[in-house]
């Protein structure tokens, strides 16, 4: 059994880098056919380097893929309505359950 050289940290950052650049894809491009073969491009680049073990040359490969999301970042990214941030955030809050004005801790009738 062939064991990994890499942590579990690793393994995570690769797997934000590769949603975040796909993400930002889908910022720029609304239509999912076309973003589709950009994503398959993306994976692609990611398959290319899944074999480099050497950690210099993999610090190279994420500064260069850093710095080309960074360039690349849309300016106004697509937030989901009901997600923070998103057009629909809060706007329409359950009221509370609690009563407004708390009539017998006034002592009123």
């Amino acid at each position: 059994m062939a064991t990994t050289p890499f942590s579990s940290a690793h393994r995570l950052y690769v797997k934000s880098l590769y949603r975040r650049m796909l993400k930002n894809e889908l910022d720029w491009v609304v239509r999912r056919d076309i973003w589709r073969g950009r994503a398959l491009m993306i994976r692609a680049e990611f398959e290319r380097n899944k074999d480099v073990q050497d950690p210099r040359a993999l610090a190279q490969i994420f500064e260069k893929a850093e710095a080309e999301l960074a360039a690349k970042q849309h300016p106004d990214p697509y937030i989901p309505p009901a997600m923070p941030g998103g057009t629909k955030w809060e706007r329409n809050i359950p009221p509370t359950i609690a009563p407004i004005y708390d009539h017998i801790a006034e002592g009123h009738h």
